[in-house]
């Protein structure tokens, strides 16, 4: 019996995008109106528009799937979560011999530092990174390694 889901698996969930009302714990960030839970899938869509020698961060992907959707803003935890889903079931295609996997790794946290929680950890992204004319900075004491931006 199979008890866990694929990664690919979970970018299938019927339930999601949702609009719902800012959380009231949240308002305070975000002020009061609508918050988009977007979908694995639409994380992942986006992800793929990412050209080789481009990069976004968490934000970006946030601020246009709120723009997309007419919400205020985006969960940043939802969003954060399934940006990794989207790299792990990426590396489980790639296992699966498939080539045009979903570029991941062209996605930083909005301070410009490379994903710990991606397959490989942020020593494989700054590979994969490096590979496209990226230059990587390195971390200081528990900073993980930050793209050289500009």
């Amino acid at each position: 019996m199979k008890t866990r889901k694929s990664w690919r698996e979970k970018m299938d969930n019927p339930n999601l995008p949702k609009l719902v009302a800012i959380p009231p714990k949240m308002q305070k960030r975000f002020g009061a109106g609508t918050m988009l839970v977007p979908s694995p899938r639409e994380v992942e869509a986006f992800i793929r528009t990412v050209r080789k020698g481009s990069v976004t961060t968490v934000s970006q992907i946030r601020e246009f799937l709120a723009g997309k959707h007419l919400a205020n803003v985006t969960c940043p935890l939802t969003t954060g979560i399934f940006v990794r889903i989207a790299a792990e079931a990426a590396e489980e295609d790639a296992s699966t011999g498939k080539s045009k996997i979903t570029p991941y790794w062209r996605v930083l946290k909005d301070d410009g530092s490379l994903n710990p929680k991606f397959p490989g950890g942020v020593h494989r992204q700054a590979e994969r990174l490096r590979e496209e004319g990226h230059r990587i900075l390195p971390g200081a004491g528990k900073r993980p390694p930050r793209m050289a931006l500009g």
